[in-house]
């Protein structure tokens, strides 16, 4: 890593730092800002990643505002509530559907791309960590250590360099990498 590169976590949102809502076994993200359920675990654990000199940021695909099923203003209401309780430096979204195939929307490394050239990110020595495949595959395109997050969907598990139950686990292998 150059000395003027910074190492960043890129984390999905849904699934990772805030409960996903499952239905028949696949997760949906939640509908307002009073739905939103932090895990016990993961202000300390994003604590505990900062305080190591890591950025924070958050990389969500929210398709649903494409779909009709959700606002931009309630999705930003949500993100407000989880930068007033978590430590994050940047919430970057992809509001489109898989139909108008853009950069941005995982598993296109847009947002992870975009936001190394903002914060001038080392990715070779930063992290994805993603409760679904398109997570770590785009985590993978950009060129960052992948972690996985198993929340058991009923959908294929991909193959990342960490599967982890939740984003505390991950810390420890981070902190020693």
């Amino acid at each position: 890593m150059t000395r003027d590169k910074r190492r960043s976590i890129f984390l999905d949102r849904d699934g990772v730092i805030n409960k996903a809502l499952i239905k028949d076994g696949k997760p949906f993200s939640p509908p307002s800002p009073e739905s939103v359920s932090i895990p016990e675990g993961v202000p300390t654990a994003l604590r505990k990643l900062k305080e190591a000199g890591f950025l924070l940021i958050v990389i969500t695909n929210q398709p649903d505002v494409a779909r009709g099923k959700q606002t931009k203003d309630v999705v930003e209401q949500i993100h407000s509530m989880l930068r007033s309780q978590l430590p994050l430096d940047e919430i970057m979204v992809c509001y489109h559907d898989d139909e108008d195939h853009c950069g941005c929307r995982k598993p296109q490394p847009g947002m992870i791309l975009q936001a190394s050239r903002k914060y001038s990110i080392d990715l070779p020595s930063s992290f994805v960590i993603g409760d679904r495949w398109k997570d770590v595959e785009a985590g993978k395109r950009a060129g960052c250590k992948t972690i996985f997050v198993d929340s058991r969907y009923l959908e294929e598990k991909p193959t990342a360099d960490l599967a982890v139950n939740s984003l505390e686990e991950a810390v420890p292998w981070i902190l020693n990498w």
